[in-house]
């Protein structure tokens, strides 16, 4: 039986005119029944104009507004818009992307075979914009290393058949996953204070408390336009929510062991922060940690989140990575500091 999937889509100012036309394109010829799959768009910090684009241009989708940008938010719109129509299945994606035709079915049958898996995740690679026709891995599934940054996987690797459904990775890439209606729920979805990036992290954290699995859809293939540049902007949010996840998910006993390494690698993205010109940006991030509101609402989720905790702590601390490996050629800096993280890692999860 074909589930009903809801594919949501987030439209941010212009990107719809840059790169939707070819994401849709290969919707549209999805080896998927027409009558089981439904486009949910969002069109986040909408104007008059992106709107009306939208509503002329993709008259086959549900067009949904917001005006503030919330990037989270956006996605809890557009998936419990389609929640509320009916939908099994919750598909989020990237819209710089062009899909294969059996991008989707992939999806819903790794889903399906897998009932212990609460997320799954397609096969990314990067778009190859001069069609040399080789192809390379853009993640097989992220990785989250215990001091919060977040690690793609093989990235820049050759495309190479996979056998298996991969479930040694923490977290699905916001690119494109599949989420099961029911876990979305009981989750409540998205925490929109995250407002954008780790929003992933953070919803594939909440399904794993739950002592659900995060697997790769081998054969669910999708090309995503990747650019690192266009993340770079926003470091405020990637740095203010790589610690708001620490706080979140990990107990006080976990806060306290961590806390020496955490107080190094912050001391040298301070003095990496000065010598590349957004060290105001960085201090910002410390700054939302210092006010009562922020406090409450972090400790508010904080009980939330362990109201859903099924697993142990030690095992969700094991299910992170000790490896800094950001996908490109590590500094001398960082091939030396690596090895003593590592070890940090270990006696720590040891003394757990």
């Amino acid at each position: 039986m074909n589930k009903k999937v809801g594919i949501v889509l987030v439209n941010y100012k212009d990107y719809a005119k840059k790169y939707l036309e070819e994401a849709w394109q290969s919707l549209m010829l999805q080896n998927y029944p027409k009558d089981k799959y439904y486009v949910y768009i969002v069109d986040n910090a909408s104007n008059q104009e992106s709107f009306s684009y939208l509503l002329n241009n993709y008259p086959e989708a549900k067009i949904l507004k917001r005006e503030d940008g919330n990037y989270a938010a956006a996605n809890n719109l557009g998936a419990n818009t389609a929640i509320s129509d009916g939908c099994d299945y919750i598909v989020i994606c990237n819209m710089d992307t062009v899909f294969t035709k059996d991008w989707l079915k992939e999806l819903v049958i790794s889903a399906n075979n897998n009932k212990e898996a609460g997320i799954v995740q397609s096969k990314i690679l990067l778009f190859d914009k001069e069609n040399k026709g080789r192809k390379k891995i853009n993640t097989l599934g992220n990785n989250l290393h215990f001091l919060g940054f977040g690690l793609v996987s093989h990235y820049g690797e050759d495309d190479r058949k996979i056998s298996d459904y991969g479930k040694g990775f923490t977290y699905a890439s916001g690119c494109s996953f599949l989420i099961k209606k029911e876990l979305f729920e009981k989750i409540e979805g998205y925490n929109e204070e995250f407002y954008m990036y780790h929003d992933d992290v953070e919803l594939s954290l909440k399904v794993k408390m739950l002592g659900y699995s995060i697997i790769l859809a081998p054969k669910s293939v999708l090309y995503h336009k990747y650019e690192f540049s266009r993340s770079i902007r926003m470091l405020y949010y990637m740095e203010r929510n790589r610690l708001m996840t620490l706080f979140l998910f990990y107990n006080t006993k976990t806060l306290v062991l961590i806390a020496p390494a955490l107080v190094v690698v912050e001391l040298g993205l301070i003095m990496y922060s000065l010598f590349n010109s957004w060290l105001s940006v960085k201090l910002k991030t410390y700054k939302y940690f210092f006010s009562f509101k922020n406090i409450a609402t972090i400790r508010r989720e904080r009980k939330k989140i362990k109201s859903l905790q099924k697993i142990s702590d030690r095992e969700f601390f094991g299910s992170l990575s000790a490896n800094l490996e950001f996908g490109a050629k590590p500094s001398l800096a960082l091939k030396l500091f690596s090895p003593l993280i590592i070890l940090y890692y270990k006696l720590v999860k040891r003394s757990m």
